[in-house]
Order: C-alpha cells, then structure tokens, then sequence
C-alpha cells in the first residue's frame, strides 16, 4: 500500500508538470520539468523523502528493463548503425566524459552546499 501511495505522489508531480508544459511560451520536456519541480518539492519540505524513497528504489533497482525496448528497437537500424559506426563511438566518448565531469562537478557542489549548511 505504500508503493501505491507514492506512486500517487510522483505520478501527480508528473501530471503538474505536464499541465506546466502545455502553458510555457516555450519547449521544455515535462519529464525535466517533473524532475526539476520534484527536486523544487524536496528542497522546499513540501514533499518528504520517505513520500518517495520506496518507490524510488524500487525504480532504480529495476532500472535496465526501461532499457529494453530501446536496445531491441535499435536492431531495427543496424544499416545505419554500421554506416555511421565511428561518429556514434566519438559521440559516445564525449557525452559519457561531459556526464562524469558534470556528475562529479554537481556531487562537490552538494557537499559544499550541506557543508554549509551544517555550520
């Protein structure tokens, strides 16, 4: 009954961010928008972790099935993928260097920030 209860949480943060969506004047994803409005929520208190910690668990100890449709859909394109084979590798190599630096650059931002915070 738990799940269920903050299943309810997130999936009313992913309905609000939708709403959010349909009415700025520009592009943005409603999942960035969820993610960015759930992280807003958590700063704030209005939402607790233990509202979500479960759920949230759960969904990350599952994550590689998400990942399954994807990869199977990927067959699809082998031509393509045999064709640009080299420029997807370089493609890879960056994006993966710029997540790590970013990752690393946002978890020494947060122990600044609860460092702070602690004093």
């Amino acid at each position: 009954m738990k799940l269920i209860a903050q299943a309810g949480v997130v999936f009313a943060i992913c309905w609000i961010s939708l709403c959010i969506e349909r009415i700025l004047p520009f592009a943005m994803p409603a999942s960035i928008i969820g993610m960015l409005l759930l992280l807003l929520l958590l700063t704030v208190r209005l939402v607790k972790v233990e509202w979500v910690e479960d759920l949230a668990d759960l969904l990350l100890g599952n994550l590689q099935f998400f990942f399954v449709p994807a990869v199977v859909s990927i067959i699809q394109y082998l031509d393509v993928l045999r064709q640009s084979w080299a420029a997807i590798v370089i493609i890879c190599v960056v994006t993966t260097v710029v997540t790590f630096a970013a990752a690393v650059l946002a978890v020494r931002l947060t122990l600044r920030w609860m460092e702070r915070r602690r004093k």
